[in-house]
């Protein structure tokens, strides 16, 4: 699905050269987070901030969770991505974190019915806790009740996030949408996560990180299907304008452009996705 000559690639690629937002396409982002974090210093982490760098760029939806739910504190951090959300609304959407040692059945019962979560976010690294143990159960129930994608972070040799554990989860749960967030981090990771995609038609493939390349991003696409990657940026921890660079230069052709910077993730989103809305609104 590569093209070296694409009307609307060379369109979006003269946005971002000219530095004006992209125009012409919808782009949202499936994997950011928000607020501080504890292991280093992130500047400007807050919601306000991190929506004028989406106008910047011309995004009109992020997917967050804040850092405070996903490392150190669950139930605060939840409340705490809900009033970014609110305070943003139909620009920031919830994922719901489930950290497997801080009562993670009675989170899902508080936030379970709650729509200003589209989706489930799991870090098993920072939670020191495998993808595929017995803690995580609530989370897989809630998404199969509530048919919410689950988002999970994955490292390539992880004795808690390797591909392939996430990849076991998927097959005992094949009514759940999981998502491998940086689509196993490291090349060996892309390639072990392109044959799970292939193997189970309930993985799909997130792509920030820093060692995803231009080159990696068409053999995702080449190997899983446009259809099955999405963009996502994983701000403020990484700058999105990094990674919408890489995607706008990868020589992917139109069809597989729209469907990976929002095609792909509002399929998944279904109702939950916004309509349409300038992203200077």
């Amino acid at each position: 699905m590569a093209s070296d000559a694409s009307s609307l690639a060379e369109s979006l690629r003269a946005d971002m050269l000219a530095r004006r937002p992209l125009t012409g396409v919808r782009v949202v982002d499936a994997h950011a987070h928000l607020g501080p974090y504890s292991r280093f210093f992130i500047p400007e982490p807050d919601a306000r901030a991190m929506v004028r760098v989406m106008d910047r760029c011309g995004v009109q939806v992020a997917c967050v969770a804040s850092h405070l739910a996903i490392e150190l504190d669950a139930s605060r951090g939840n409340e705490a991505t809900l009033t970014a959300v609110a305070s943003h609304p139909r620009r920031l959407l919830g994922l719901l974190t489930l950290n497997p040692h801080q009562d993670p059945v009675g989170e899902a019962a508080r936030w379970g019915d709650d729509s200003r979560f589209v989706g489930i976010k799991l870090h098993p690294d920072l939670h020191g806790y495998p993808v595929n143990r017995a803690r995580y159960g609530p989370a897989w129930e809630l998404a199969s009740q509530r048919r919410l994608p689950v988002l999970v972070h994955t490292a390539a040799g992880s004795d808690f996030s390797d591909p392939a554990l996430t990849g076991e989860v998927a097959e005992r749960h094949p009514d759940v949408t999981v998502i491998l967030g940086h689509a196993g981090t490291t090349p060996t990771g892309f390639e072990a996560s392109i044959e799970l995609a292939r193997r189970h038609p309930n993985v799909y493939l997130e792509i920030c990180g820093s060692f995803m390349t231009g080159e990696w991003l068409r053999r995702l696409v080449d190997g899983a299907g446009a259809d099955r990657v999405m963009y996502g940026s994983d701000m403020p921890f990484i700058d999105m304008r990094f990674s919408l660079g890489r995607v706008l230069f990868a020589g992917l052709d139109d069809d597989a452009l729209r469907l990976v910077l929002a095609g792909t993730h509002e399929q998944l989103l279904g109702p939950s996705a916004p309509a349409a809305t300038p992203a200077n609104a």
